[in-house]
């Protein structure tokens, strides 16, 4: 399952459920229930002594529920914390009836395609990363060029070099490639 789509949905339960549980106090609280239990106190009698007749084994299970609720909360903080959408490897295509398998690392792609673009002139700068699926990547290209005077050469340049040479060997003729371009250049004043 997508870890976004987990969040949500885990956010969605957590949240309902508090809601519910502050909505039942505030109407226990204003009596709208007819539970009486605007004078009481949150542990009264019954559950205290409850708690002080079963001690033994109440507090170990409390403390073990803690502890799994709190195993659960940080395997879900490390998940999102460092979560990427990275490709690590991409699938090659091949041919359907050789029932080959081939992948090809995305890190030794992303610098291959960056390098060959840096090496155009007027780029500055370039950053290339692989995303999706390893079968259905896409490709996302940063530029920062020098020469704000001769993008849609530089696009051209990309479009028919770094990017062809990557689809080719993707063997991806319609590979989704999103290719965004800093001129470096500050907005001007408005005044």
């Amino acid at each position: 399952m997508n870890v976004d789509r987990f969040n949500r949905i885990a956010l969605l339960a957590v949240g309902t459920l508090l809601l519910a549980a502050g909505a039942a106090g505030m109407l226990a609280h204003t009596d709208a229930l007819g539970w009486s239990l605007r004078d009481r106190v949150v542990a009264d009698g019954p559950v205290s002594r409850y708690a002080a007749d079963n001690g033994r084994w109440l507090w170990p299970v409390v403390v073990a529920g803690a502890v799994v609720v709190l195993v659960l909360a940080v395997k879900w903080m490390l998940a999102v914390l460092l979560a990427t959408d990275r490709l690590r490897t991409v699938a090659l295509r091949t041919e359907p009836d050789a029932g080959e398998h081939t992948t090809l690392a995305g890190a030794a792609l992303e610098e291959a395609v960056r390098d060959q673009i840096e090496a155009y002139r007027g780029v500055a700068s370039a950053k290339v990363r692989l995303l999706g699926e390893p079968q259905k990547p896409v490709m996302a290209v940063g530029v920062r060029t020098s020469a704000p005077g001769r993008l849609a050469a530089l696009c051209d340049r990309i479009e028919q070099g770094a990017l062809a040479d990557a689809r080719r060997v993707l063997g991806r003729p319609d590979l989704p490639v999103r290719v965004d371009l800093d001129t470096g250049r500050r907005p001007g004043r408005v005044v």
